[in-house]
C-alpha cells in the first residue's frame, strides 16, 4: 500500500458557500478576472479556460463563522505570470479599495492578500522557477519579506493588464485551512491523506505538498487554536484536490479504509472530512 500522494496531484476548485451570489460571482470575475464557466440557478463556476478555481453555492441561510472557528484561511490563486498577477492585482485594489491586507516576498513566490467581500481570505501569487527554490534537509526555505505592492504594479502591470484584460491561466495552487491543532492536521493530511511536510512553524502552522512543490495546502492555529468540529456556516464548503489517475484515487481509499477513515465513495470521488468537518473531496481530472 502507497503511503504518499501521486507526484503530479494537483488542487482543485475551491467551493464556497456565499450570502450573496450575484456580488461574489462579481468580484471573482470583474476584480480577479476569472471567467464565468456556467451558471445555473443557485451555483456559479468561475476559472480560466476550462479549470475551474472557484465555485460559488448560493446559501444565504447559512451565518458567517466565527472568527476563532476552524475554516478557510484563505483560497491561494496561482497566476503563470507577474504580468498576469499584476493585472488581477491592479484590478482588486482599483475595484476593491480597502481590502488588501498585505503582500511578501516568500522566496518561492511572491503574494498579494486580500478579503472578497464576504470576508474570505485571497492570496493572489506567482511562483519563482522551481530551479530557485532551495531545501535544506527535505524542508523548504521560505520567509516573510516586505513586498512593496506599488514598486510591483510599477515594473509588471502592462497596458493590457490595466485595461482589465484577464491574462494567462489560473488555477488554485493551493488551499490554507484554519484548524484546532498542528498535531491532529499533520494525522490527517500527512500520516493518512499522504501529503509530504515541506515546512513547520512550531506548533502553529504546518506546510505540505505532492511532487515537491513548496505546499498544495497549509494548516494553521494563528486565529483558531482548540477550534472543534465546524458546523456548516458560510465561507468554505469544500476543497478539491486532483489525483492523476483512477489507480491513485483507489489507492488513496484503500489507505483511509486502513486508517478506519470514513469517506463517501461513488466510485469516481471520494469525498473526506478532516478532524474540523472541513470536507475534502478527491477525484481525477475527468471526474473534478
Amino acid at each position: 500500500m502507497t503511503d504518499q500522494l501521486a507526484a503530479d496531484t494537483a488542487m482543485g476548485a475551491v467551493t464556497l458557500n456565499v450570502a450573496d451570489l450575484d456580488a461574489m460571482t462579481a468580484y471573482y470575475r470583474d476584480a480577479v478576472g476569472l471567467d464565468v464557466l456556467s451558471a445555473d440557478g443557485p451555483r456559479a463556476v468561475l476559472g480560466r479556460g476550462e479549470r475551474a478555481v472557484i465555485v460559488l453555492e448560493h446559501a444565504p441561510e447559512l451565518r458567517h463563522a466565527g472568527p476563532r472557528e476552524a475554516g478557510l484561511f484563505h483560497t491561494a490563486i496561482l497566476f503563470d505570470s507577474q504580468a498576469a498577477l499584476a493585472a488581477a492585482v491592479y484590478s482588486v485594489a482599483q475595484r476593491h479599495p480597502g481590502t488588501f491586507t498585505g503582500s511578501s516576498d516568500h522566496l518561492v513566490s511572491k503574494a498579494f492578500y486580500f478579503d472578497d467581500p464576504e470576508g474570505n481570505g485571497v492570496e493572489l501569487y506567482w511562483d519563482r522557477d522551481r530551479t530557485e527554490w532551495s531545501w535544506i534537509h527535505g524542508r523548504i526555505e521560505m520567509s516573510t519579506m516586505f513586498l512593496d505592492p506599488n514598486a510591483f504594479l510599477t515594473e509588471h502591470l502592462t497596458e493590457e493588464g490595466t485595461a482589465g484584460t484577464g491574462l494567462g491561466d489560473a488555477s488554485v495552487g493551493h488551499v490554507h485551512l484554519s484548524v484546532g491543532d498542528v498535531d491532529s492536521a499533520r494525522e490527517f493530511y500527512v500520516d493518512r491523506l499522504g501529503f509530504a511536510t515541506t515546512a513547520e512553524l512550531a506548533d502553529s502552522a504546518l506546510f505540505v505538498s505532492a511532487g515537491g512543490y513548496h505546499h498544495h495546502m497549509a494548516m494553521n492555529v494563528w486565529n483558531s487554536r482548540g477550534a472543534g468540529r465546524r458546523r456548516r456556516t458560510l465561507g468554505l464548503g469544500r476543497v478539491d484536490i486532483l489525483l492523476p489517475t483512477a489507480d491513485d484515487l483507489g489507492a488513496l481509499e484503500e489507505r483511509m479504509t486502513h486508517f478506519g477513515v470514513e469517506g463517501r465513495d461513488d466510485g469516481q470521488t471520494l469525498e473526506l472530512e478532516d478532524p474540523w468537518a472541513n470536507l475534502i473531496r478527491v477525484a481525477t481530472p475527468g471526474r473534478a
